[in-house]
């Protein structure tokens, strides 16, 4: 499947933060993750300004460019994302994700994106309201909506943004292009469905897929059932 293909398959998709991977063996975790099926993988940058976490830069994300085929998209959770975006473009992200709160002028700084080359996408959190992006649907290939406050894995998720998700969904229908509803933040087999029900189509997971004692192949298989029965009952 080529990178495009991966980006328009149908039906659920599970992406996985790598942040909870062994960072001293990266590459090998890649590997690992694309042989359990995962549709793409996805690297949260923290700048320790925007969140309070520090984590890593686009030199790391090249280096693992030629471990594995998959698509790789880039959660810039970053203040002033338009002056690093075009590296993580460059570094093999085909996907970029900027949040709406940590720039100035969110037009603009999607255009860097797509000028770069890559995909643009933008990330809201729990307290930003969906309005926020109305005006730049047009420049995006993927929203998402955040259930959790970014910055730390393992967080709990919060069902009271699955209204929100429900009414970001109406705004990407309405707006008749394709994109990706995407959720992050404490997905998981108990938390899926009401997120897929909801209206999401990508699932990022991190702890969820890590800690599966059956295994990462046994994770992403019961996760994608679990959006799909979601999304088929309200179909």
């Amino acid at each position: 499947m080529t990178v495009t293909d991966a980006f328009a398959a149908p039906g659920p998709r599970i992406v996985p933060s790598v942040l909870p991977a062994d960072f001293s063996r990266f590459g090998e975790a890649c590997v690992e993750l694309a042989k359990a099926g995962v549709d793409r993988l996805q690297f949260d940058v923290m700048d320790g300004r925007f969140v309070p976490n520090l984590t890593f830069g686009s030199d790391v994300i090249a280096s693992l460019r030629s471990w594995v085929d998959l698509p790789f998209e880039a959660h810039l959770m970053i203040e002033e994302p338009d002056l690093l975006a075009p590296g993580f473009v460059k570094a093999g992200c085909e996907l970029v994700i900027i949040h709406a709160e940590a720039t100035r002028h969110l037009h603009r700084s999607l255009c860097v994106i797509r000028d770069a080359g890559g995909k643009a996408a933008v990330a809201i959190n729990p307290a930003t309201p969906v309005e926020s992006v109305s005006n730049v649907i047009d420049l995006v290939d993927l929203v998402l909506v955040m259930t959790v406050n970014p910055g730390f894995g393992g967080q709990t998720y919060l069902t009271s943004m699955e209204p929100k998700i429900a009414q970001m969904r109406k705004l990407i229908d309405a707006s008749g292009r394709s994109i990706d509803l995407e959720v992050d933040g404490g997905i998981g087999p108990s938390t899926i469905a009401g997120a897929a029900a909801a209206g999401a189509n990508v699932f990022i997971a991190g702890s969820a897929l890590f800690r599966d004692p059956l295994g990462l192949e046994h994770a992403v298989s019961d996760l994608r059932q679990r959006a799909r029965a979601a999304g088929s009952e309200t179909a």
